[in-house]
């Protein structure tokens, strides 16, 4: 399995791809309709100098996009905008901590939707977990300095390419 950097179009490119190999995640995902899109809270010490958002488009059993959204587009598009520490969602990634719990303690946050809306499609949450986690993951708390660094300068050159 190859294993890609967290939070970079890499990675949500080699999920998206292979999203088609796995006819479970169709198969549960076949009743879903929504925009969904979660914020990764700004921490230096992890190479994410601000915020970045990255979210999905899901219709019913269709992955329409995996991607990265600026602001602006997130909060125009996404029905959902949950947000957390990368910590945090380190942990959900690594199946440390449940999705469901971690947001009924507020560990996760809402940005935007509602909390019942949120709550009645949390039971695809494993699912979702399963779509990113199809590769490796190398999160930066696991870099080297010298990797850290790199991965910090290839963020913000990303970043300025896709206007996130």
């Amino acid at each position: 399995m190859e294993t890609y950097r967290y939070c970079t179009p890499e990675w949500l490119q080699a999920c998206a791809e292979g999203y088609d190999d796995h006819p479970e995640f169709r198969q549960s995902f076949a009743k879903l309709a929504t925009k969904i899109c979660f914020r990764v809270k700004a921490a230096p010490e992890w190479g994410l100098g601000e915020d970045i958002i990255f979210g999905a488009i899901m219709d019913k059993g269709d992955l329409r996009e995996l991607a990265f959204y600026s602001e602006t587009d997130a909060a125009e598009m996404a029905d959902f905008i949950l947000a957390a520490t990368p910590h945090k969602w380190k942990e959900i990634l690594r199946k440390e901590a449940k999705f469901v719990t971690e947001f009924m303690f507020g560990r996760i946050w809402l940005d935007q939707g509602s909390k019942v809306g949120v709550l009645s499609i949390a039971s695809y949450a494993d699912t979702f977990v399963a779509t990113l986690t199809q590769v490796g993951l190398q999160f930066p708390d696991e870099m080297s300095p010298e990797e850290l660094e790199a991965y910090a300068a290839y963020q913000q050159e990303f970043r300025r390419e896709l206007g996130v």
